[in-house]
C-alpha cells in the first residue's frame, strides 16, 4: 500500500489518541498513589539522552510516463480523376483569293536620238571701271591759258579733276582733286570742262582728267 495512504488511515489516529489518554490516566494515578516521588528520584539520576534520527520515508516512486499522443491522420482524399477537356476544332484561316494583275506588254524601245550640242551663251562683257581716266570727249573747246597765270609769271601747271557724267554724256559736276600750283588753274578747268560732252552710255560714270598747262 502507498505510504501516504497509510499515514492518512483514521484507525491509526484513533489508536494514538487512546494511547495518549491511557498515559495521562496512569500519570494521574501515580501522583495520587505516591509513585510520583519515586519518579522524581528517578528523574534526578543522570539521564543519557539518545538521539534517534528520524527515519525518513523512502522517496515516492516517479510518476508514470504520460501515455503517447495519438496522431490522428486526416482521412486521405480520394485521388481525383483527370478529365481531359473536350477537343475544340481549330478554325482554319480563310485565304483571300489571289488577284493576279494582268501583264501589260512592254513597249518597244524608243529609237536613240542624238541630242544637239549645247552652245554656251557668250560671256557677258567685262564691267566698265567706275572711274575712267581721260575718256575721249565728243565736243567742247580746248582750255586756254589763263591771263592771271601769265601776269603772275606762272609758265606751266598741272590739274587733276574728276568729272561727273550722266546717262546722256553731259557733264553735271567738276571736282578739283589736285593742282600745281594751287588755285591758279582751278577756275579755268571748272568753267571750261562743264561745256564738254562725252559719249552717252546709258548710265552714269566718273571721268578723271589730267590737264597740263604750258605757256607758249
Amino acid at each position: 500500500m502507498d505510504y501516504a495512504r497509510q499515514q492518512r488511515d483514521p484507525t491509526k489516529h484513533a489508536i494514538g489518541i487512546v494511547f495518549v489518554v491511557a498515559v495521562h490516566v496512569i500519570v494521574v494515578y501515580a501522583l495520587l498513589t505516591g509513585l510520583a516521588r519515586k519518579a522524581v528520584d528517578v528523574i534526578k539520576k543522570p539521564l543519557s539522552a539518545t538521539i534517534i534520527e528520524e527515519v525518513k520515508p523512502p522517496p515516492p516512486p516517479p510518476p508514470p510516463p504520460p501515455p503517447p499522443k495519438r496522431i490522428i491522420e486526416p482521412p486521405k482524399a480520394a485521388p481525383e480523376t483527370y478529365v481531359p477537356p473536350p477537343d475544340i476544332p481549330v478554325p482554319t484561316p480563310q485565304t483571300a483569293p489571289v488577284i493576279t494583275a494582268p501583264t501589260t506588254p512592254t513597249p518597244p524601245p524608243e529609237p536613240y536620238v542624238v541630242a544637239p550640242p549645247v552652245v554656251a551663251p557668250p560671256a557677258p562683257p567685262a564691267p566698265k571701271p567706275a572711274v575712267r581716266k581721260n575718256p575721249k570727249r565728243l565736243s567742247g573747246e580746248t582750255l586756254e591759258y589763263p591771263r592771271a597765270a601769265i601776269r603772275a609769271g606762272v609758265e606751266k601747271g598741272r590739274v587733276v579733276a574728276r568729272v561727273m557724267v550722266d546717262e546722256k554724256g553731259n557733264v553735271t559736276d567738276v571736282v578739283i582733286v589736285s593742282a600745281d600750283p594751287p588755285r591758279v588753274f582751278d577756275r579755268t578747268v571748272i568753267e571750261g570742262v562743264k561745256g564738254w560732252k562725252y559719249t552717252a552710255e546709258g548710265e552714269k560714270f566718273v571721268a578723271e582728267l589730267e590737264i597740263d598747262f604750258v605757256l607758249k
